[in-house]
């Protein structure tokens, strides 16, 4: 569901900069705020990557990466993967809950699991699995096909896989296939039917199961995902089926299949309140059912650590309150202190971690080829023998205007425009003289903007007029395949030029994309004083490359992507960094993106009959003499060749 924009529309104060400095440009985008440390801006203004989040560690300039791109004909758009990112926020992870673990003096120990849906590229899976093999760290899944991916990745017999989600027979059958081959597969049961189908299977197979199960818990998180947790969440137990299930277990000598308790609340929680209420109405449930005769061996607190996209370190939707540390401390602190005062075992602790892990490490890169600027002022608009006194007056206040009388000359303008319309429509008014008015009005609109840029006080018409009239740029992407999230619920991802950051942007833009659809922009951007609906830009010369990056697309944008307009999956180039290589990286991979044809062929066309269909017409063509049959050959091979080229636009 299109979310609203801000609710305020705020100017970035560029004017008041008077000597720009790479400084000002990681201010201006926020870039240390949302960026954790992993980028940074060079002295010689190009946006960098720090993979060991230290200033004065190695850099990965991202402009070389770009030019190295060039150099292997790989085209944009593309997503750039840096995995090292990817790999530390594993560690750092594991490392975090091992130290707090050890401090709080906490009896068990950190089982983690990634979440497979949040990225299921197979080199992101594998990447988060090497990672964590030192720490047992496993995977999740919550569909048949992710546990096929799950169980043929997952092969460290001392970590854990768990798998949420609606579940069938055959779904259940590969859990159970999972713990012949030696894995710890938990089956999360999320209603009670699944309970009852799974010990059906297992006394068809004899083969004992690992059971948890999934408190539908009381405490709601807010934001866009408040309705995974309380009475009315889609899924897990009640606290009556939950005993239930418990004593059926026991009736039926089975309570020892039972290893896990499972609460959700939702992604992206933006308020670390909500995660300690939680904790604590979880571990509260964990320490009754031990006293009921459970003993569950792991406490799963689910997903939901949330990113700071917009900068702010807020409790909106697009950013959190807390840090990692704070996080993982409330989870040990807490469930220690509610353990204690129940005196029940401390139980291993598990976490479903997907954002965290892989927001920061993907980026899509885009060329700006173009942009579209409202109102041009190229037409002549000397006055005329017999004017039509419509033009006369919207002339006569060019001369009116001031900074002190903007929003009277406006809403004087606006009515003298909205007359010429209905002039024109009456023939009173020629071609001519209304591209006249229009061009005066425009030049009219663009001073009185320049006047509320430095009104602290200006009327909210003005700030809206500004964001209408703010220049266009031409991005060769699509929004609904490479930042879904930006469109479907309002997210805000960052957004930043790749290079000249040492320079003063002076254009406050808005992004269009190439998609034939009015919602294919980006106009809901991050600042230092909250949502705005314009970005710095540099201004486009021409025979000059721009690029742009869009940020912590690494999380669900990925995977949730579609095809709108045909426009396909992205070029890939997966980026390791490598200290002793002159340019502190190196491309170790690259993933060539979707063609038209594989494109049309998913939606069910045939490519090649395409193509003997179109070849078909150009012979009849030629035959008819319409068509020289030199000619008609260059006109198949081109077809052909375009039915093999990237969707996307080429440079």
């Amino acid at each position: 569901m299109k979310t609203s924009q801000p609710q305020s529309t705020r100017f970035h104060n560029l004017d008041a900069i008077k000597e720009w400095t790479t400084q000002d440009a990681d201010e201006i985008y926020q870039i240390s705020r949302w960026g954790e440390g992993y980028f940074g801006v060079t002295d010689k203004g190009d946006l960098c990557v720090r993979p060991t989040q230290k200033e004065n560690g190695p850099a990965i300039n991202i402009m070389e990466v770009i030019e190295e791109m060039k150099v292997k004909n790989i085209p944009f758009p593309a997503v750039i993967r840096f995995h090292d990112i990817l790999r530390s926020q594993v560690i750092n992870l594991n490392k975090t809950f091992q130290a707090t673990i050890e401090e709080a003096k906490f009896n068990g120990k950190y089982f983690g699991v990634y979440p497979i849906k949040v990225n299921q590229m197979r080199e992101v899976v594998d990447e988060v699995v090497d990672a964590g093999a030192a720490y047992n760290y496993g995977l999740e899944a919550g569909s048949k096909p992710e546990l096929m991916a799950a169980l043929a990745m997952n092969t460290n017999q001392n970590s854990l896989t768990i798998i949420n989600g609606y579940k069938d027979r055959d779904f259940l059958r590969l859990a159970l296939l999972g713990i012949q081959l030696g894995r710890k597969v938990i089956v999360v049961v999320e209603k009670y039917t699944e309970l009852e189908e799974l010990l059906k299977l297992s006394a068809e197979t004899g083969i004992e199961p690992m059971i948890g199960l999934r408190a539908k818990i009381a405490t709601k998180s807010s934001g866009k995902w408040a309705s995974s947790g309380g009475d009315y969440a889609k899924f897990g137990l009640t606290i009556t089926e939950i005993l239930q299930a418990v004593r059926h277990l026991k009736s039926i000598g089975k309570e020892s299949c039972l290893k896990l308790l499972h609460f959700h609340i939702g992604s992206q929680i933006p308020d670390i309140r909500t995660i300690k209420d939680s904790i604590t109405e979880g571990a509260r449930i964990y320490a009754k059912l031990y006293k009921e005769g459970a003993r569950i061996e792991y406490f799963d607190v689910g997903g939901g650590v949330g990113v700071n996209y917009d900068g702010t370190r807020s409790n909106s939707p697009s950013s959190i309150n807390y840090t990692t540390k704070d996080y993982v401390a409330d989870v040990v602190y807490m469930l220690k202190q509610i353990c204690d005062i129940e005196d029940v075992p401390h139980p291993n602790i598990t976490s479903e971690s997907g954002r965290v892990i892989t927001a920061h490490h993907s980026c899509v890169v885009t060329n700006v080829f173009g942009s579209i600027e409202i109102g041009a002022d190229n037409f002549n608009t000397e006055k005329a023998i017999n004017e039509n006194i419509l033009v006369t007056n919207m002339r006569d206040l060019v001369l009116e205007l001031t900074e002190k009388n903007y929003q009277e000359v406006f809403n004087d303008a606006s009515k003298l425009k909205e007359e010429s319309i209905s002039a024109f429509k009456l023939g009173i008014l020629s071609l001519d003289e209304r591209a006249k008015l229009e061009t005066i009005y425009w030049r009219i609109c663009r001073q009185i903007v320049a006047h509320a840029s430095t009104d602290d006080y200006a009327p909210d018409e003005i700030l809206q007029l500004k964001n209408q009239m703010a220049p266009q740029y031409l991005c060769n992407f699509s929004v609904f395949q490479s930042a879904p999230d930006t469109w479907a619920i309002g997210q805000i991802l960052p957004v930043v030029p790749l290079h000249k950051l040492n320079q003063k942007p002076t254009e406050l833009s808005t992004l269009v994309d190439i998609t034939c659809d009015s919602d294919g922009k980006l106009d809901n951007f991050l600042s230092a004083d909250g949502p705005t609906n314009t970005v710095p830009m540099h201004k486009l010369i021409e025979g000059e490359e721009s690029y742009v990056g869009l940020f912590m697309t690494g999380a669900y944008q990925d995977i949730m992507g579609d095809n709108h307009n045909c426009f396909g999956r992205l070029n890939e180039v997966h980026v390791f960094c490598d200290d002793d290589d002159p340019t502190d990286f190196y491309i170790e991979e690259v993933i060539y993106g979707n063609r038209a044809s594989h494109v049309l062929a998913s939606l069910q066309y045939n490519p090649e009959t395409m193509a003997q269909t179109v070849k078909s017409v150009i012979d009849q063509q030629v035959k008819r003499g319409k068509i020289r049959p030199r000619d008609g050959v260059d006109i198949t091979d081109f077809y052909e060749n375009c039915l093999k080229s990237y969707t996307y636009l080429k440079k």
